[in-house]
């Protein structure tokens, strides 16, 4: 999908050079070299796009100049960047989270007036970013996104499909299509989305994506360019913030004990060519915490308070890690062939990271399993160098995925662990079907009397891995889990995942405060151990007296109990609700899939419309109204059901059906099979193969050949030869061979 629409976008390019500015008018900017990749044409920043696709269409609204008449429509249709007039962000960091709001102007400044298109908005977000809301604003007309209850969405599929019009380019990108916008119109779209806060070297750190390319500064020079940043940081506790890397020039408005709150606003020449980053580092020297309490608001369905838990790791805690016994536990199938180049290097550069107190073993797995060693190896460098030559010997990927029997041989060889602390990581990039079965002997495990339950980790690669089965899976064994969704983020996400899982400085942690509570729902259900790779964030709900004073113990390195006592707050200017919200929809979701609980699934469905944060159980829809048919003393309720074949009149508004936003719950079929992630699955036939076939031999002739020039060149030919070619086009054309070039050559003189 990324290389299709990096293709729109150079037609759109390239269509945009017809549209003259005027005498005397500065020229547009040119689009990048044609020797870029197609990445360069990925959106880096908010981005709107005229979709065309009828070229005739394109001009300047402003100054109508002639145009020569180009044959042919674009299929797919050009996508033309337009010209951004305005950009403002404003983001809320709590904790490990930040809240996004981006505002921006764009004009549709390449269509006549007179006529229409639809516009593709292009969303980026950050670090594992998840869009909350939209808001378009466009003449007369204004759009709000929405989240809904959609039972049976299985057996709806065809036709949901069919009126989708939400879609991601890659796990970062979401796009969506404002329909028929009149040309030099202006357009405003306002995006909402979380993101997560990077935690490395004892400092968390942002990154928005910000760099809007050249080609979307505006024509007109005398044209004002205002950019706008507001950055608030809250990150709950009274220690003092030290701001470390700013990419944008920020002035600071306000500095209090554990709070920040900076602005940069600017009128620049071009808009900025870089992505806002910002770091910071919460001063501490050994392990600390605190506690977050805040009650519901009114309209909370659960009306239990609400607390978070929230442990920092100490500087003076670098180096002072449990040993470990480790076990690697590495899908080989052949979907797997183009990632498990990834997958070696991050396992390498994490067995780099062992000492020789420390002790492993590999497990290479598709339909058969294969062992490095029978037995769990010292890490030695001898052991290391030969488990490199192990690796690349065995990671040849073939087969299929069966993940039960390589789990339980992992079990096996942790099975007797006493001073270490036992971890599997599993890695795999598919769905199995025996999941359930595979949740339930690892919780029997966990329970059958251990010296100590193995830490299980896992991290999923793509979208046809069930992500949550692999999370429920790391719950049970008290673990971490993550996700890679792009080729290009498995390297490093697996690097980071590991890391942190290696770095455990604190395990076996409980907080005496929960103790004595009427009622409690903890999410996650077990507490994780502390890692000095992440902060540890523990919340949940609850009813009856909380303490003043929270006493959290916890087993050191060292095996020495460590005692803390965290303050708490009652606090108010941190939204908890929201900042928790995605953390518990997806535990209950895990929960609600792992024991096919309706109930636990309608809850969460009730908490992501509470909270406005999607999940696997609600669709975003986008609410169109019309200014001059609606009134604003008219109440408009939002149904939970929506008539998929009735898009139309909820009050005289148009229901634009954006899509479900949830990473699902793998795909059995795709990983049978073996269809690599990032591949659409496809179904071909016999009139596909002949237009494939009759494309591929005179594609590249065709596309050096535009309409103009055809015409002239038949000219010059005799009337039977015309006919004889005519005919012959014509025949091809039937197959979808032909696809008439609106991108007017430049070595002819059609012009």
């Amino acid at each position: 999908m990324a290389r299709k629409f990096a293709g729109s976008v150079d037609y759109g390019l390239a269509l945009s050079k017809r549209i003259y500015y005027g005498k005397g008018a500065a020229t547009a900017p040119d689009p990048p070299a044609m020797s870029r990749s197609p990445d360069d044409y990925l959106p880096t920043a908010p981005m709107v796009y005229a979709v065309v696709p009828d070229p005739t269409a394109v001009d300047n609204p402003d100054v109508p100049s002639y145009q020569p008449y180009v044959h042919g429509r674009c299929d797919p249709p050009a996508l033309v960047p337009l010209q951004m007039h305005e950009v403002a962000m404003e983001v809320d960091c709590y904790l490990d989270t930040a809240f996004v709001s981006m505002t921006g102007r764009w004009r549709v400044h390449c269509i006549m007036t007179s006529r229409r298109c639809d516009c593709q908005v292009a969303i980026p977000m950050g670090e594992q970013g998840l869009l909350l809301g939209i808001e378009v604003d466009v003449a007369g007309r204004s759009y709000n996104s929405q989240l809904i209850i959609v039972e049976d969405i299985e057996d709806m599929s065809a036709e949901v499909g069919k009126a989708k019009d939400g879609n991601f380019l890659n796990s970062q990108t979401f796009m969506f299509k404002v329909p028929q916008v009149y040309g030099g119109s202006t357009i405003s779209v306002k995006a909402n989305w979380s993101q997560k806060l990077t935690y490395q070297g004892y400092q968390f750190s942002l990154r928005i994506p910000f760099t809007f390319p050249s080609y979307v500064n505006p024509v007109v020079s005398k044209m004002p360019k205002k950019e706008k940043v507001l950055l608030n940081v809250n990150s709950g506790t009274v220690i003092e913030l030290l701001h470390n890397h700013i990419s944008h020039p920020l002035k600071d408005l306000r500095r209090e004990a554990g709070k920040l709150s900076c602005l940069y606003e600017a009128e620049a020449p071009t808009w900025s060519s870089q992505d806002f980053k910002f770091s910071y580092s919460v001063s501490t020297t050994n392990i600390s915490g605190g506690v977050l309490l805040q009650s519901p608001s009114l309209h909370d369905t659960d009306q239990r308070d609400i607390f978070c838990f929230y442990f920092y790791p100490g500087k003076n805690q670098s180096g002072k890690v449990y040993s470990k016994e480790v076990v690697y536990v590495i899908d080989i199938s052949a979907s797997m062939e183009n990632l498990l180049m990834n997958v070696k290097n991050a396992i390498l550069e994490s067995l780099s990271r062992l000492t020789q107190q420390d002790s492993f073993n590999i497990i290479a797995f598709n339909n058969e399993v294969h062992s490095f060693s029978s037995l769990m190896e010292p890490a030695t460098p001898e052991a290391i160098s030969n488990a490199t030559q192990w690796i690349s010997a065995n990671f040849a990927a073939n087969g299929g995925t069966d993940i039960l029997f390589p789990l339980e041989q992992a079990m096996k060889l942790l099975a007797e662990t006493t001073g270490s602390i036992p971890l599997i990581f599993l890695v795999t990039d598919g769905a199995v079907e025996n999941e359930r079965e595979i949740c339930n002997k690892v919780k029997d495990h966990c329970s059958s009397g251990l010296p100590i339950c193995p830490r299980i980790c896992t991290f999923g690669i793509g979208a046809y891995c069930d992500n949550y089965f692999l999370q429920m899976l790391s719950q049970i064994g008290r673990g971490y889990h993550d996700a890679a969704y792009d080729a290009e983020l498995v390297e490093l996400r697996m690097q980071r995942w590991l890391a942190n899982a290696l770095s455990i400085m604190m395990a076996d942690i409980t907080v005496d405060a929960l103790e004595n509570l009427d009622s409690l729902e903890l999410y996650p259900s077990q507490i994780p151990d502390l890692s000095s790779g992440s902060p540890l964030i523990v919340s949940g709900r609850f009813s009856g007296k909380f303490p003043e004073l929270a006493r959290v113990s916890g087993v050191l390195a060292d095996r020495s109990v460590c005692t803390i006592d965290l303050k708490v707050q009652h606090v108010k200017d941190v939204p908890i609700d929201r900042l928790l919200a995605k953390r518990q929809i997806d535990d209950l979701t895990a929960q609600a899939w792992f024991q096919k609980n309706t109930q636990l699934a309608e809850k969460v469905a009730r908490m992501s419309i509470q909270s406005r944060v999607p999940s696997e159980y609600t669709w975003m829809i986008l609410l169109e109204t019309v200014r001059e048919k609606i009134t604003s003393d008219v109440t408009l309720e939002v149904p939970e059901k929506v008539n998929f074949k009735k898009m139309l009149d909820l009050k005289g508004q148009r229901v634009i059906l954006l899509g479900n936003l949830g990473k699902g719950f793998g795909n059995l079929t795709a990983t049978v099979k073996n269809i690599p992630p990032g591949v659409e699955e496809k179904t071909s036939d016999a009139a596909n193969v002949l237009v494939k076939a009759a494309s591929n031999c005179c594609g590249k002739l065709m596309d050096r050949i535009c309409c103009m020039c055809f015409i002239q060149t038949c000219s010059y030919v005799n009337d039977r030869c015309a006919v004889a070619l005519s005919q012959l086009c014509t025949g091809l054309a039937c197959f979808g061979c032909i696809d008439c070039c609106f991108d007017l050559c430049e070595c002819c003189s059609c012009l």
